[in-house]
């Protein structure tokens, strides 16, 4: 009796260890090995890439105030201009004419005028006559001053140094007052630009004198260095974005030419909140600006919290809103986690 006792007392210690082993076993394999970073102290901004084009910020379509046949065009595409240097001008025999008649009805005006007075000073011409007289000559005048204003700007002159971009007409075509002829810029003196379209949420988060690095093609190796200075305040109907404007720094830049393409980088700052660049694999269940992450207090347990997605970057998430400064976000191992998940840390 005592040696059955002593045996069943052995099973049940045995049996005992096994399911304690067992239970241990099974617990071990239920903790994730996972990965975490610490979220700084500081948020940061990120960056926004874009491109665009090479612009001036005068850029001009020349024309003439009247209309007639081009009588002959000085230029071609890529000449280089100097400020009032002639480009252009009409065949001038109709605006003559018309400026010889308005100075023959002037003269005319003026002898009826001069006539008039001299009859009113003798009393044979009335109060009434003299004033219409004087009426007849100032239209006369006001006409004549039209006419040669227009005369005047029967010819083009570059109103800037710089570039002849586009010819528009030739030679011998009959053109309309301001049907555009040539189009020019102030390449000469600098002013460079890079016109980029962006989004409105990109939009919303840059702001003017925003630094930004640019690159092109054109000049290998080199890296220009800009601020924006114009945010467009309404959509681009043609391509749906919002045109910014990139000053660069170095007015003088060579090897540019309107029209060439360049990439920019700006670096932008987030206000009202800080945002941290984390892996594509520490956020799940994006959708638009809201996700999910894994964080651990106590290095033992994932907890599951909501984020705001403020950007995406080449190959970081901008989150922010959930989170704070000094957090533990799991970065590696979030697909197998749960809300409470226990978890062991690997390096």
């Amino acid at each position: 009796m005592k040696h059955f006792i002593l045996l069943s007392s052995l099973s049940i210690l045995l049996f005992s260890c096994g399911t304690k082993q067992e239970t241990a076993k099974q617990k071990d394999e239920n903790i994730i090995p996972v990965k975490v970073m610490a979220l700084g102290q500081t948020g940061v901004g990120g960056s926004i890439e874009a491109s665009g084009k090479f612009t001036t910020d005068d850029e001009t379509y020349l024309s003439f105030k009247t209309g007639g046949i081009i009588n002959n065009i000085y230029v071609k595409e890529g000449d280089a201009v100097r400020k009032g240097q002639l480009l252009a001008t009409l065949n001038l025999t109709e605006i003559n004419a018309q400026v010889s008649q308005l100075e023959l009805g002037h003269e005319k005006a003026l002898r009826d005028h001069q006539r008039t007075q001299r009859l009113f000073n003798d009393s044979v011409a009335t109060l009434e006559q003299l004033q219409n007289s004087r009426t007849a000559l100032e239209l006369a005048q006001q006409q004549l001053n039209s006419a040669r204003f227009n005369l005047n700007y029967s010819s083009i002159h570059a109103t800037s140094n710089g570039y002849v971009l586009h010819k528009l007409a030739n030679t011998g075509q009959v053109v309309n007052a301001g049907t555009p002829v040539l189009e020019t810029n102030g390449a000469g003196s600098g002013n460079w630009l890079l016109r980029i379209g962006i989004s409105d949420r990109d939009w919303a988060s840059i702001k003017i004198g925003d630094k930004a690095s640019i690159t092109t093609n054109a000049l290998p190796g080199q890296t220009l260095q800009g601020t924006i200075s114009r945010k467009a305040e309404g959509i681009d109907p043609q391509s749906g974005t919002f045109i910014v404007d990139i000053k660069l720094d170095d007015s003088h830049a060579k090897g540019l030419a309107a029209g060439m393409f360049g990439q920019c980088t700006i670096a932008r700052a987030v206000s009202s909140m800080d945002a941290w660049p984390v892996p594509y694999d520490a956020v799940l269940d994006g959708n638009g600006s809201e996700g999910f992450v894994f964080i651990t207090e106590d290095d033992k347990t994932a907890r599951k919290v909501a984020v705001r997605i403020t950007g995406i970057e080449k190959d970081k998430v901008l989150i922010s809103a959930g989170v704070k400064a000094g957090a533990k976000l799991i970065i590696s191992g979030s697909a197998y986690l749960t809300d409470h998940s226990p978890i062991s840390i690997i390096q």
